[in-house]
């Protein structure tokens, strides 16, 4: 496995996963659905073991020295998110349990904001956990919700964006990376038209973290959200950046431990940020081992890491599109290494399944994002999504698998 043209050792770099070492069916795992969930490497399971073996213990409230060992590692997370970030401060830096919470706690906090006559705007292109809080949101205050649409290539209608805008704009919402498509969306464009109405704005990060930094502060982002099982991390695990004004106005999302500053049965006071929103016991150990991963991955660079996906996303679309029949979904300019697919004639459950007796792991569906699906009239797709520890050898296998597949189902 030779050295890529970014300059990563792809060799040494595949040794920092064990998973990587596994067959499945008695053939060598070809793991290829890291949208879904990136693998974890020795050096992130290596810290949630030690802290499950030396300072396992409660955070913040403790006097003893494992309490706060494991105070001192949690918030060193918090700040090495804020650094890798460009947040003003750490209590920016909410921990939550994934980028699903993340947007429920926003969408929450906006119901006392909002009222009938109020519009939200969401991209046509979003995962459901985008889409359904502010459904939601929209039932509870009597906004309502529009939608920009995309075009063939999987891109954003910026024309109509534009048009939407108005006085009554409160709330925009958009990804930053498709997780269906790969596409790479204009997000500094519509932070800033859609603070020229006044309306604030929630980008949805998880598929664009493990490719590259977002510097919210240059983005003038209100809110931005990942995941840590997206960026090498544990499941379970999360982040929700906001600014600090907009974490100040708005409520509560969880009442309970640990937010609280005094608690009376006749009144309760809420703690400051971040602990504000950060109710009961956290995942101390997911938040630990969550900053461990942004170490690891910007020990490897994003620039080399961006450069690398993007060597590889080309070879596997050139690769595949040799492929009689086959379709790509999702052809913007601007994308990350997702390829999502179809084969004329077969279902794309069908092409997924036969890949698994093969050792090559896809994910098949709509990836919850179904009105992009609608939007193109299709089932699903089959995605294959790359990583930096994916090489070159593994995309052969998956075009000479699926070739194979074709060949079983026609």
């Amino acid at each position: 496995m030779a050295e890529a043209k970014s300059g990563l050792n792809i060799t040494a770099i595949r040794d920092d996963f064990p998973i990587l070492k596994r067959e499945i069916h008695g053939r060598p795992l070809v793991y290829l659905d890291n949208a879904a969930t990136s693998q974890t490497p020795t050096q992130v399971i290596d810290v949630i073991v030690d802290y499950y073996s030396r300072y396992n213990a409660n955070i913040h409230r403790g006097v003893h020295t494992l309490s706060q060992e494991a105070t001192e590692a949690y918030e060193g997370a918090r700040i090495k998110l804020q650094e890798h970030f460009n947040a003003r401060k750490p209590y920016e830096i909410i921990f939550t349990s994934g980028t699903t919470h993340s947007i429920n706690l926003v969408a929450n906090g906006f119901v006392p904001f909002l009222e009938q006559g109020d519009e939200l705007l969401v991209s046509a292109m979003e995962h459901h956990s985008n889409i359904v809080p502010w459904q939601m949101l929209c039932e509870k205050t009597g906004a309502s919700l529009k939608v920009i649409p995309m075009n063939a290539d999987g891109e954003l209608v910026m024309e109509t964006f534009h048009s939407l805008l108005n006085e009554n704009t409160k709330l925009v919402f958009c990804n930053h990376v498709s997780n269906a498509l790969g596409t790479v969306n204009p997000i500094e464009e519509i932070i800033h038209a859609a603070h020229a109405v006044g309306a604030a704005v929630l980008i949805d990060g998880a598929q664009a973290a493990p490719h590259m930094v977002a510097d919210v502060q240059a983005l003038d982002v209100d809110f931005y959200t990942i995941s840590g099982h997206k960026v090498c991390g544990p499941t379970g695990i999360g982040m929700l950046y906001g600014k600090e004004e907009w974490l100040n106005k708005m409520p509560p999302y969880q009442g309970g431990g640990e937010m609280i500053s005094e608690v009376t049965f006749e009144k309760t006071t809420y703690a400051g940020l971040p602990h504000k929103f950060e109710a009961g016991t956290p995942n101390i150990c997911g938040g630990i081992a969550f900053g461990a991963a942004i170490d690891y991955l910007n020990g490897i660079g994003f620039d080399a890491i961006a450069a690398y996906e993007k060597e590889l996303l080309e070879y596997a679309t050139e690769r595949l599109l040799s492929i009689e029949g086959l379709k790509i979904y999702g052809t913007s300019k601007n994308k990350t290494s997702v390829i999502s697919f179809n084969v004329k004639g077969i279902h794309p459950y069908d092409i997924g399944t036969l890949l698994d007796k093969m050792g090559v792991a896809v994910r098949t569906g709509h990836h919850c994002a179904q009105p992009i699906m609608d939007f193109y009239q299709i089932p699903g797709t089959v995605r294959a999504s790359f990583s930096f520890y994916n090489s070159r050898e593994e995309v052969d296998i998956l075009v000479e698998c699926i070739q194979r597949a074709v060949q079983m189902l026609s």
